[in-house]
């Protein structure tokens, strides 16, 4: 299954399970009592703010993709398929690591290039961090 199919499917799900926790937070706002008002309030609020965070992550995949779609189209992608890998299909942690580096001397020389971003992006990926790819990934499409 596809990284987009497996993401729908499960913004699919989500937004069920947001409905019923509306319908549950209705219910108890229905009670007419302090507390079942308060938790009805605050079993609302979870839907409200999930679904922010569903639209926002949505957002942000899109804008990445179109990103990608444009380095493709360019040529530029990033090619990580000769590195070696462990048996489980990860990147060799040392190469991940050579590479990262690569990447990082490259947003070094051009600071205000988009694509050199997103290449540093990826690099923290396949590296593993995460968090430090996302705050990458902005700031190239904050360039772009």
């Amino acid at each position: 299954m596809s990284a987009r199919t497996t993401a729908l499917l499960l913004t699919a799900v989500l937004a069920v399970y947001f409905v019923l926790m509306t319908g549950r937070a209705i219910a108890l706002l229905e009670t007419g009592t302090g507390v079942g008002i308060g938790l009805g309030v605050g079993v609302l609020l979870l839907p409200i703010v999930g679904a922010w965070v569903a639209v926002a992550t949505i957002r942000f995949g899109l804008q990445t993709e179109r990103l990608a779609q444009r380095l493709a189209a360019e040529g530029t992608l990033p090619d990580t398929s000769s590195l070696p890998r462990m048996p489980s299909g990860r990147i060799d942690r040392t190469a991940a690591d050579a590479w990262f580096e690569e990447r990082r001397a490259e947003v070094e020389a051009a600071p205000e290039d988009w694509r050199t971003w997103f290449r540093l992006a990826h690099g923290y990926d396949i590296a593993g961090d995460r968090r430090r790819a996302r705050e990458a990934m902005r700031k190239a499409l904050e360039l772009s």
